[in-house]
């Protein structure tokens, strides 16, 4: 906008000259006034395509080879050595001809049994075993000869309805201190039901006391109403240890099954049949 401004200025200045005399000064004075103060500038013009572009420049000339240094020459391969002679080789040893195979021989019949050899000379004799245990002595008779058992049996036929105490006693004269006693009943044995599941125990006692050396011999008869009236024979019997010589008193009795419940039942012992005890005296037992 300047230059713009500026090129207009010249051109009133050309007119007036070109004009003569005829314009005052004051004039153009006025006329330089009026021109006023300079616009602001324009803004930047689009800016023009890209120019083609030029021609292609000579190619220049090329520089001259350097100096190389000389490569080492290759050394002559030396000649090569005399082959060795071949030596000779060995004889071949002979062989003989390998035959065949020959086909397996038909199985011969059995022979006759050889005759029974001699026989043979008696082994040395084993070595001598051991000792047994020294038996207990026996007690003399009256009429001297040894007794090496002592044994006794109490026997009984009669119907005995009672639920509980002594059954009955039998008397026996222990020799040993250290000897056991082997004690049995058989016979029949019932318990009565009226209502429920019942149970009646018979065992033994020697002077009043059961056995505790080492239990109890007892046996338990268990019943039911659905049993009715069950007379069975039945077997109880076992050892006693630790009871000292001299006069015992077996008996048999019935009770409650204690350590299940204390009613006492309707027990019944011996039914048309003979009952026993029976008493052995025995060797002590082996530890």
């Amino acid at each position: 906008m300047f230059s713009f401004s500026v090129t207009v200025l010249v051109l009133i200045q050309v007119i007036a000259t070109s004009g003569g005399q005829s314009v005052s000064d004051e004039r153009n004075q006025q006329m330089c006034v009026s021109v006023g103060v300079p616009g602001v500038p324009g803004s930047p013009g689009v800016n023009g395509s890209p120019g083609r572009d030029g021609m292609k420049g000579e190619k220049g000339m090329n520089g001259e080879k350097g100096l190389v240094g000389d490569d080492g020459r290759q050394g002559i391969k030396g000649e090569e050595g005399m082959k060795g002679e071949k030596g000779l080789n060995g004889e071949r040893g002979l062989v003989g001809d390998v035959g065949g195979k020959g086909n397996a021989g038909k199985i011969g019949p059995q022979g006759p049994q050889g005759p029974q050899g001699p026989q043979g000379p008696q082994g040395p004799q084993g070595p001598q075993g051991l000792q047994g245990i020294k038996g207990e002595t026996g007690r003399k008779g009256e009429k001297g000869e040894a007794v090496t058992l002592n044994w006794k049996q109490c026997v009984w036929n009669r119907r005995d309805g009672k639920d509980s105490g002594l059954i009955q006693n039998c008397n026996f004269s222990k020799h040993d201190n250290n000897s056991a006693l082997h004690v049995g009943y058989a016979g029949n044995l019932r318990v009565l039901c009226s209502s429920g599941a019942c149970c009646s125990r018979w065992y033994f006692t020697f002077n009043g006391n059961e056995c505790s050396g080492p239990m109890t011999i007892e046996g338990a008869v268990h019943g039911n109403p659905a049993n009715d009236n069950p007379h069975r024979h039945r077997q109880i019997e076992g050892y006693c240890e630790n009871i000292p010589a001299g006069q015992v008193t077996i008996g048999f009795n019935i009770g409650n099954c204690n350590k299940w419940r204390s009613t006492i039942y309707d027990g019944y012992t011996g039914d048309l049949s003979v009952s026993r005890i029976m008493i052995a005296e025995v060797p002590p037992s082996q530890k």
